[in-house]
Formats: C-alpha cells, sequence, structure tokens
C-alpha cells in the first residue's frame, strides 16, 4: 500500500460493510467498485476474509472492506470470520449496516422463511454489537426491488429507532438505484488525507488468493445445490513464466469421500466447467494467458488447516 504525500485537497478512509449473510455486501462493494472484488453465489457466508475494494469519488478515495457475514458462529472457521467481520468494523471510519428488507418484511408479516428467520435474528445481534461502540453506523435497507413502500418505511422506522444507526439509504445493491446517494455520503465522511492506493488499482488482494475465491465461486456457482457449505480452494502455486503467460495449480478441498465425484462430475466433466470458467475470468483479470490446472482433495479437516486460514487472513487461534 502506498500514498502520495504530495497531494493537496485529498481525502481517503475505510469504509466496513457489514451485515447478515446474504444480504448483499459482496453486491454492494462490487457496485461501487465498478469491479469485481469479491464474490458472489447462491450460498451464504460466501466471503471468509475482508477484500478491500477501492473507490474514486473525485478527490475521495475510499477503500471497503467486504466483511464476512456476521452470524452466531459455532465452528473455528465461523468464530474466525466473525472475529475478522468486526476487526474491519472497529479500524474503519465509517460503517455501513447492509439489511436484507426483503427478509425483515417477510417475518414481519408472519410469512418468513427458515432463512429469513436467522437473518433478522443475525441483524438483530449486530444491532446489540452496535449499541457498544461511540459511533454509529449507516443503516442501508438493501433488496427493495418490488417491495411495499408503506413496509419498507415500517422496517426503516423499527430499525432506526434502535438508536446505532445516525442514517438511512433505501438500496438495491443488484440494479444500482440508491447506491450514488449512498456512496456520495460515504465520501463526505472521509478525513482529509492523501490517497492510500493509485488512483487506478479497484482491490487490494494478492492474485494468488484472488485467483481461489474466483474458482470458489465456479464451484458453488456449479454445484450450489449439491455441495453443503464445506468446500475450500488454496492455490499451491503461481508461477510467472518467461512468455507473460500465468501458471497456476490449485486444489479443492472436500469434507467428504462422497463430495468428491460431485465435483468431478461425469468423466471430469463438472471440474472441466469450473477450470473453463474460472481460467476465463482470470484471464480477463490479468490481460494475460492463464494455464490453470485444478485437483480434488478430501479433507475432513481442512477447516482446521492453518494455512488455509493463512491464504485468508484469518486468525486461526480464536
Amino acid at each position: 500500500m502506498t500514498s502520495d504525500t504530495s497531494q493537496t485537497g485529498t481525502r481517503a478512509g475505510f469504509v466496513a460493510v457489514i451485515g447478515a449473510p446474504n444480504a448483499g455486501k459482496s453486491t454492494l462493494v462490487n457496485r461501487l467498485t465498478g469491479s469485481k472484488v469479491s464474490i458472489v453465489t447462491q450460498k451464504v457466508q460466501t466471503t471468509r476474509f475482508p477484500v478491500r475494494g477501492i473507490v474514486m469519488d473525485g478527490q475521495t478515495q475510499m477503500v471497503l472492506v467486504d466483511t464476512p457475514g456476521i452470524f452466531n458462529p459455532r465452528r473455528r472457521l465461523d468464530r474466525a470470520m466473525v472475529a475478522s467481520a468486526w476487526e474491519g468494523a472497529e479500524e474503519a471510519d465509517a460503517v455501513v449496516h447492509l439489511v436484507d428488507t426483503s427478509a425483515q418484511m417477510a417475518i414481519g408479516e408472519g410469512k418468513g422463511s427458515p432463512a429469513d428467520r436467522r437473518s433478522v435474528e443475525d441483524v438483530e445481534t449486530i444491532i446489540q454489537a452496535l449499541k457498544g461502540r461511540d459511533s454509529k453506523a449507516i443503516l442501508a435497507l438493501n433488496k427493495i426491488d418490488g417491495l411495499k413502500r408503506e413496509s419498507m418505511l415500517a422496517v426503516m422506522t423499527e430499525l432506526f429507532n434502535t438508536g446505532v444507526y445516525s442514517d438511512v439509504f433505501l438500496i438495491s445493491a443488484a440494479t444500482g438505484d440508491g447506491v450514488l446517494d449512498l456512496k456520495a455520503h460515504l465520501s463526505g465522511l472521509m478525513p482529509e488525507s492523501p490517497w492510500l492506493y493509485p488512483e487506478d488499482q479497484s482491490a487490494d488482494l494478492p492474485l494468488r488468493v484472488l485467483a481461489a475465491e474466483i474458482t470458489r465461486e465456479k464451484v458453488f456457482l456449479r454445484v450450489h445445490e449439491e455441495l453443503p457449505y464445506s468446500a475450500a480452494v488454496e492455490t499451491t502455486a503461481f508461477e510467472e513464466r518467461d512468455d507473460g503467460s500465468v501458471r497456476i495449480e490449485q486444489t479443492i478441498y472436500v469434507e467428504r469421500e462422497s463430495q468428491r465425484p460431485i465435483v468431478l462430475g461425469r468423466s471430469g466433466q463438472t471440474l472441466k466447467w469450473i477450470g473453463q470458467k474460472s481460467r476465463e475470468e482470470l484471464t480477463l483479470l490479468m490481460d494475460r494467458p492463464v494455464h490453470l490446472f485444478l485437483t480434488v482433495k478430501v479433507d475432513p479437516k481442512w477447516q482446521d488447516s492453518r494455512a488455509l486460514y493463512a491464504q485468508f487472513g484469518l486468525t486461526f487461534d480464536i
């Protein structure tokens, strides 16, 4: 990370985006940055470590920390993810609490699914934690598409009356509705400072880590119905070659032997699709040829691997 001390009249700071799993945090970060810095799948708890996306707004630079979803942790990985999320919030100049408005409304109307109930419970957990902070967060009610305004206002009033928020924005991260207003507000909250990153940089993430996350996204996109939330991808080799191409070797870890054929597919077709889609995206991202080699391994204890925690930037001993 570098800064230019010769800059004048500039602002720069950190914005933490927190929320329950599947609230739309990664979609919002990608929308604000205008590029893909965080993966988005149908699975909740997709983001496992803070991803810094860089947003420019005139003379202001905002570094977005896309935190893992905050929920009630049970496993070691869960605890590490939640701790990482709150660390990102504590170090930020502004905190955006993103809420799935549709889930809140569904529960309020007595129609919610179990997933909606978990989402609302997680929101309540976050609100209780925010009450212990010195500064207030910004409430962003997401997924407002097609919802009745009266019901949205009821949700907004109920949450704002908890006293932990300074402002409220109604947005759709998926379509961009209301996002520019949120961006402008956040820009005004950043302190005077030289820029923390080069103007043309969109993310602060090692390429080998980003490569693993892109492949993990393809895994869940392809087998999200058959494969439980029990897979990880590790980049085991990342070699810059003399001809300008990159050779990447990755291991996809699953917990049980019965999950391995799901990832492989008949005659290896599923793994071939995952590799092809990941390679295509990495080629565009790096603007050079990518040679990608994937291996699937069964490791019931991959969630206890210190190496994987280090790759994600998570604390193992927690």
